[in-house]
């Protein structure tokens, strides 16, 4: 496993190591978020506060204004209840119960490259060795308690529903993070529960017909976890954007 992993903040363009520096208070939101695996368990997030940031989300855009996004919060009881539900699936050796593929199923570059290289950098920060797959397990199994977050998000929509409203409930996501942003929350979205959608579906009373998307982690970021200096990096615009019909400069 190559030696690669971050400890320090990357340049965040301009030479900027601060991810804020010299930004407003949007771009700032945006930057600062990150995918955050350990939390601070015993730091609740109060639940006027969710409904306010799923408030301010709401206003993301969907085509005709369908608002196709639905969402399930998880605290207390009912959270332990479910990670416990899909602990008990996993480790009693349960098949997955994917209601759609999140990931192709053939990889291909630049994608998987960017996706070892993530996997790479995040085991290297926890010192868990390529082969070491009890210790990998062990770290997957973590987003299955929300990596300690008090609060857990499950985002689903009417199965029903066609291709763009994956795209209109992602909009509404990233607003999801960026306002948690705003009040000093961490989030981390997570993929990983879509492979148990059915007793994600059973546990919370989802309708049978409704697709779970993702799952996310929401509190307060654990600062003294090693993995959370992990900071992934991303490629300029200029590596993804054809300017056609611009001057130069």
């Amino acid at each position: 496993m190559p030696d690669t992993y971050i400890q320090s903040p990357p340049d965040f363009g301009y030479g900027r190591r601060d991810p804020a520096a010299g930004l407003n208070d949007v771009e700032a939101a945006i930057t600062t978020r990150r995918s955050i695996r350990a939390f601070l368990r015993d730091k609740p997030v109060p639940r006027g506060l969710i409904e306010r940031i799923l408030n301010v989300s709401a206003r993301a855009p969907s085509g005709t204004n369908i608002q196709p996004w639905h969402v399930v919060a998880v605290a207390g009881d009912v959270r332990d209840e479910v990670c416990a539900a899909i602990h008990e699936k996993r480790d009693g050796g349960g098949g997955q119960e994917m209601g759609y593929n999140y990931y192709p199923v053939e990889w291909f570059e630049p994608y998987v490259s960017r996706r070892r290289k993530l996997g790479w950098d995040m085991y290297g920060l926890l010192d868990i060795k390529k082969g070491e797959r009890e210790k990998t397990y062990k770290q997957h199994g973590r987003n299955f308690d929300f990596f300690d977050a008090p609060v857990g998000l499950f985002f689903h929509m009417d199965g029903r529903m066609e291709r763009g409203s994956f795209l209109d409930i992602g909009l509404f996501i990233e607003n999801v993070m960026v306002a948690a942003r705003s009040h000093g929350l961490d989030t981390c979205p997570q993929a990983a529960w879509v492979d148990y959608s059915e007793t994600i579906k059973s546990c919370l009373g989802i309708p049978e017909n409704h697709i779970v998307l993702c799952g996310m982690c929401l509190g307060y970021e654990d600062t003294s976890a090693p993995v959370n200096a992990l900071y992934s990096e991303r490629e300029p615009a200029s590596f993804f954007t054809d300017w056609q019909g611009f001057d130069s400069g």
